[in-house]
């Protein structure tokens, strides 16, 4: 089952869900590139009804992370990965 973050990730930067996991990053993936980064961060902005600040922006290099702050920031739990 592919979670909501990975699902997004997948829309923006329109790949399969199948191929994006938690250690997914712009190394790995050729679609995220700088401008899908600042898509993929409007998105989970509006998505997850958060406002990032440029430190947190700027540590979420793969899709583990960006889970790793959506838990920190309380919009997010364990239970819906």
């Amino acid at each position: 089952m592919v979670d909501r973050v990975t699902k997004l990730f997948a829309g923006v930067l329109g790949v399969n869900e199948d191929s994006l996991n938690d250690a997914s990053s712009p190394d790995t993936v050729p679609q995220w590139d700088s401008l899908a980064a600042m898509h993929l961060v409007a998105e989970i902005e509006d998505v997850f009804k958060v406002e990032l600040s440029t430190r947190e922006i700027m540590k979420m290099q793969s899709i583990g992370i960006v889970k790793t702050v959506l838990i920190e920031k309380g919009v997010l739990s364990q239970d819906m990965l």
